[in-house]
């Protein structure tokens, strides 16, 4: 049987993101889908942060010579050369008994990077402009007051957050929180994604393939962007082109915080999600969106009318059978969803920009994602399409780091020329 028509809504790229973009904000509003747990600071890596991080004390918590050389008065080198009595040596770590109590005119003290800026010294002198004999110095180069210091408190005061709720942790966010003494770190728990592929054509990846069968790769992609995006992704079982166990399969899918599906979503008389999708009252917020690869996409939530629910509302993303379409559709629009549910303060898609190394011709109408490679060195980069056979080709998507991003209205776009990239993990 034919799958029953849903109201289509195709939107341009723009527009498709706007809406994803307003439902993550509305997740947002309200409250990520998990609760929290508190977990050591090294497995903390990855997470996003509920509780924020302030600081116990001020950072630094003395005034920090940032260079190798003399703690001086920057008053003492208005005339140059200015020979200066050397009246200590400052290390860092040095105990306080072992720094001089202040640095009076006309002296210094040797100091390095990393030590603490004694009582009367306002700037610090490179080295590389000194000369010592004994216990005098000369100094060959004028500084301002407050040179080649940081200032007590000036990266954080004691009781200031350093790191606010919704931060996803890197590494300078680690090392942030242990230099405040933080062992444990209390963040959002992983939020649920179920993950569902569809087609009689689909076996497991284990399985041996009949001659018009291809393996599960879906899942596993999605189940590694998901991963990487701040997700636990849950495998379904792959969904027969039958409607009745089609929706079997998406309401167990729903009892996860999002349910990401792949194939049934085209036009073909076996692609039956929106049907199934219907069935379950679900409400559509578009059913496809002007790019390639990728038009075929579906974005919903469904909730009211879904059996078996234990709490209002999942959405759904309904992504193209086609891995590349897959991988594409996941950046551009699920992963916007999934960062919300896992408590991720918001952010915008940025692009990168590269020089062409070949030109290109394409249709207009549609926004392009196509597979590339960004290559060269320092400030020498510039990109170029990989060689692929359309949006079922995996090969040459692995051998990608990107995608070049081509404007809908754009046919032809010159060598040399710079265009859009957008990198893989975006």
């Amino acid at each position: 049987m034919f799958a029953a028509p849903v109201n289509s809504t195709v939107l341009s790229f723009e527009d498709a993101r706007r809406v994803v973009e307003e439902q993550a904000a509305q997740i947002r509003s309200s409250k990520p889908a998990g609760g929290t747990e508190s977990v050591d600071l090294l497995a903390a890596a990855g997470r996003v942060l509920y509780e924020p991080v302030v600081a116990d004390r001020d950072l630094p918590p003395f005034p920090r010579s940032t260079r190798d050389g003399y703690a001086v008065r920057s008053a003492d080198l208005v005339h140059l050369p200015a020979t200066l009595e050397v009246i200590g040596e400052i290390k860092a770590g040095e105990t306080l008994e072992k720094i001089p109590a202040n640095i009076g005119s006309g002296q210094t003290a040797s100091i390095m990077t990393g030590a603490p800026v004694p009582a009367g010294a306002d700037a610090v002198v490179m080295v590389e402009y000194s000369s010592q004999h004994g216990k005098q110095v000369e100094i060959a180069r004028s500084v301002v007051p407050g040179e080649n210091i940081v200032a007590r408190g000036a990266e954080g005061r004691e009781g200031e957050p350093l790191l606010d709720r919704g931060l996803r942790l890197n590494e300078a966010g680690i090392a942030l929180a242990a230099s405040v003494g933080k062992i444990r770190l209390q963040v959002y728990q992983r939020p649920r994604v179920a993950v569902l592929t569809t087609g009689d054509e689909i076996v497991d990846v284990a399985a041996v393939p009949g001659p018009t069968q291809i393996r599960n790769s879906n899942s596993y992609s999605l189940a590694a962007q998901i991963r990487r995006a701040g997700g636990e992704p849950v495998l379904l079982p792959i969904a027969p082109d039958q409607l009745q166990g089609l929706r079997r399969l998406i309401e167990e899918g729903l009892k996860a915080d999002l349910l990401l599906m792949t194939g049934g979503v085209s036009m073909g008389r076996y692609d039956l999600v929106e049907q199934a999708l219907s069935e379950l009252q679900a409400e559509f917020f578009f059913t496809g969106a002007k790019i390639q690869p990728g038009r075929p996409v579906v974005f919903g939530r469904c909730g009211a009318g879904t059996p078996a629910r234990e709490k209002p509302g999942t959405y759904f993303l309904g992504l193209p059978g086609n891995p590349v379409s897959t991988m594409v559709t996941f950046e551009l629009f699920a992963r916007p969803v999934l960062e919300a549910l896992a408590g991720q303060s918001s952010r915008n898609l940025l692009f990168l920009h590269a020089p062409l190394k070949k030109e290109i011709r394409v249709k207009t109408g549609l926004t392009r994602f196509l597979p590339a490679i960004l290559s060269g060195e320092f400030e020498r980069s510039e990109v170029e399409l990989v060689v692929w056979q359309g949006s079922g080709d995996i090969a040459a998507t692995a051998r990608a780091n990107c995608y070049i991003v081509i404007p809908a209205d754009r046919e032809h776009v010159s060598a040399r020329e710079w265009v859009a990239v957008m990198k893989s993990d975006c």
